[in-house]
């Protein structure tokens, strides 16, 4: 959520049962609009909270101009003092999913993800998971690296319409975008992730009859699988539209209909719910 809308953003996520007190919003809006102003960024937003044993990590991140590919990420325990997010590292990616312990809230601290033998089957060769020095150590901060982005990967979504490409490559904000009514918003097609496209280009331009290249260049959450990995609810009189992605519990998307209103926050433990496929 964008920092600027922080307050108002909050009384419209108590619908969806997301509780946050006025003094820790005002102390998230202040102390992001600084971050803004030292790192000249056009936009800062609050991206969620990772709960931990110790200290809670917030997450933000900013940008200079290009909304999807230019972000940076920071993070705080204190909602006052944010320190720049590293960039997940290979071997971040590769011990991350073994890791089920919970977060201890120290960025330095290293855990050893297994003893032993690594966690491949004995007749396959490591290399096609991993290649290099198979590590088994594991720091915090990068594993929070690789958290965030996963999720941003897999739960960050636009509705369709609120992201516009420009000629040059650029993905800038759609200042045109008005909203979208409420047949659009009951539609899983009028979302889109928020991140670079993975399906072929031309999936969109098969399957819509309006389509449009410069909105329509992200995949939609309509081919995510299973189907029902996504949770709609329409509320406040048929105003708010509110989507759970059940993979990640805790990660909420709101949008205002008819309003150029919307965005998410995640909080929760950063742990992905893998039995999803036998509950939907």
């Amino acid at each position: 959520m964008e920092y600027s809308k922080l307050l108002d953003t909050i009384d419209t996520l108590g619908y969806a049962g997301i509780c946050v007190s006025t003094e820790n919003s005002q102390l998230l809006k202040n102390s992001l609009l600084i971050l803004q102003k030292e790192n000249q960024f056009r936009k800062c937003y609050y991206w969620g909270q990772i709960n931990a044993i110790q200290n809670d990590y917030h997450i933000a991140y900013g940008y200079k101009k290009d909304c999807m590919n230019g972000k940076i990420y920071y993070y705080s325990m204190d909602r006052l003092n944010w320190l720049l997010l590293p960039k997940p590292e290979k071997y971040g990616k590769f011990l991350t999913p073994l890791a089920i312990n919970k977060f201890e809230g120290e960025p330095s601290i290293v855990t050893n993800v297994y003893d032993s033998n690594p966690p491949f089957p004995t007749n396959e060769d490591p290399k096609q998971y991993y290649n290099g020095p198979i590590p088994k150590e594991l720091k915090e901060e990068d594993r929070l690296a690789t958290i965030v982005d996963t999720i941003t990967e897999e739960a960050v979504i636009i509705p369709r319409g609120g992201w516009f490409k420009c000629p040059n490559g650029d993905v800038i904000e759609n200042l045109a975008f008005e909203g979208l009514d409420e047949a659009d918003a009951l539609n899983l097609k009028s979302y889109q992730h928020a991140r670079p496209p993975q399906q072929k280009w031309n999936t969109n331009l098969l399957t819509r009859p309006d389509y449009d290249y410069a909105i329509d260049f992200l995949d939609s959450i309509d081919l995510d699988i299973p189907q029902g990995c996504w949770s709609m609810q329409l509320l406040m009189d048929s105003n708010l539209i509110i989507l759970h992605n059940l993979y990640w519990p805790g990660m909420t998307f709101y949008h205002r209909l008819n309003k150029p209103h919307y965005g998410f926050l995640y909080i929760g433990n950063g742990k992905k719910n893998m039995d999803l496929p036998f509950m939907v």
